[in-house]
């Protein structure tokens, strides 16, 4: 409140300088009785002047501070703004990144399912043939079906570990 106050002291000042300036310069004591009581008017009329030009740099130098914090404030603003949306950005980014991450680690967890049920597949569809050539053999023991456990004993020597 008290800023607002000053900021308005040296205008206002400049103001009554002037018009006091004008009143001793341009009137006499014909005019205005009460220019009798100043003893020199020109004088006053001159000291008033500096007394005015040094409230106008005043002034200046009011506004010229106000002009700053006034640019400042928007600079600072506008840099809030600019890091606001840097950290919506990044947060954006970061969330797609996220989402990423999981639909890949979805799709990992999916292709592990795939395989873990392929391998048992495979496994299950390797112990029926293995039953129905032991069967097979226990029924019927003829040359055939004991070349046919050959076989299942030689994939199971050779593929075992990796089933």
């Amino acid at each position: 409140m008290w800023t607002n106050f000053l900021s308005l002291l040296p205008s206002t000042l400049v103001t009554v300088l002037l018009i006091t300036i004008a009143f001793l310069r341009f009137y006499d004591q014909t005019d205005f009785q009460i220019l009798g009581f100043i003893a020199e008017p020109r004088i006053w009329s001159n000291r008033l002047t500096v007394a005015a030009i040094v409230a106008t740099v005043a002034n200046f130098g009011v506004d010229w501070y106000r002009r700053n914090r006034e640019t400042n404030r928007l600079a600072q603003e506008e840099q809030r703004r600019a890091e606001e949306i840097q950290r919506r950005a990044e947060e954006k980014q970061r969330r797609e990144e996220d989402e990423a991450r999981r639909v890949a680690q979805e799709r990992r967890q999916i292709y592990r399912e795939l395989e873990a049920r392929e391998r048992s597949t495979r496994r299950a569809r390797i112990e029926t043939r293995c039953r129905l050539g032991q069967i097979r053999y226990q029924l019927e023991p003829n040359e055939v079906h004991r070349q046919e456990l050959i076989n299942i004993i030689a994939i199971l020597e050779e593929y075992g570990n990796t089933f």
